[in-house]
């Protein structure tokens, strides 16, 4: 199977036709058409249908697009890094959920910049199911989540550490004066939330599902920022992961409520695939984030003594 015919096949599957990856490629669309021959002919299966205008893969060719990209990928890495084996070089694609971009990886990457110039970093913000399923069809390397912790048998998933979340509103909300708040004294209040799937708005939704209350709305946001931006405004209330919220509430634009189930927590997780082969940069990454975030944690346990 030829690394020029894979390259071939991943063009074609993701222009979506022979003579766009033709055109991608700078071949002619019957030197695409030959190398998609050759690979069908090698595995015994079509991997496209022509559906009038239309390429598509077939099953065979969906369960072959995962294996082409990271051959292709393989033989550019090995590429880029065969000229100095001692330092880390090549692309390094890196998933994370937009709260732990923001919050938690700015000065690993900017530390790992810095010792390794030659590692060309590319960064994917996303939800975590959504990396999840990245990095089984190897479209990452690594992937940074913020989630509950669960395994899965296709990937290695290492918790690095222990996110609290806290209640936050603005000072002087009708809440504020209350030495504990339950379930029943979120009814009637706005609940500004991240988008649907994210594991600490799931967890809350859980804690007022089981006690049988609702909140009197719910209005949702695409990212973080702008729901303390509209919390600190009075527009509503907001259930959120202290890292998120340090700098407010130690400058009093937030304050905390005593959330009855002030014990949940969620986890900044790193995860990759367990059959991945693991490249000097992404080895020297993973060691990296593990010192900083456990640096961070023990920092952040001593000012809570305090």
């Amino acid at each position: 199977m030829e690394l020029r015919h894979l390259k071939t096949f991943r063009t074609v599957a993701e222009k979506g036709g022979f003579s766009r990856a033709g055109e991608e490629l700078g071949y002619a669309q019957s030197t695409v058409t030959a190398h998609i021959h050759k690979l069908e002919e090698e595995l015994g299966s079509p991997l496209f249908d022509r559906l009038g205008k239309r390429t598509v893969l077939t099953n065979a060719g969906k369960r072959l697009l995962p294996y082409a990209k990271e051959m292709v990928r393989l033989s550019r890495e090995a590429a880029e890094t065969i000229g100095n084996p001692e330092a880390p070089a090549g692309p390094l694609r890196i998933g994370s959920a937009e709260s732990l971009l923001v919050y938690r990886l700015p000065s690993i990457l900017h530390e790992f910049r810095k010792r390794y110039p030659r590692v060309r970093l590319e960064l994917f913000p996303g939800q975590c199911r959504n990396m999840r399923t990245k990095l089984k069809e190897g479209e990452m390397d690594l992937a940074f989540l913020l989630d509950e912790e669960r395994r899965e048998p296709d990937l290695y998933t290492e918790t690095l550490i222990q996110e609290e979340l806290v209640l936050v509103a603005p000072p002087g909300h009708a809440l504020a004066g209350k030495k504990q708040i339950l379930p029943r004294d979120l009814i009637g209040e706005t609940l500004l939330q991240t988008e649907l799937g994210c594991s600490y708005r799931t967890l809350l939704e859980n804690r007022l599902k089981k006690a049988g209350k609702s909140v009197g709305q719910r209005i949702d946001f695409w990212n973080i920022e702008a729901i303390k931006q509209c919390t600190i405004n009075g527009l509503g209330i907001a259930y959120l992961p202290r890292m998120t919220v340090d700098r407010e509430l130690e400058e009093g634009r937030l304050i905390q409520l005593p959330w009855l189930h002030h014990e949940d927590r969620v986890s900044t997780q790193l995860a990759w695939h367990k059959d991945k082969w693991r490249s000097p940069a992404m080895a020297e990454f993973v060691t990296l984030a593990r010192r900083r975030i456990k640096a961070v944690e023990r920092r952040e346990e001593m000012t809570r003594k305090q």
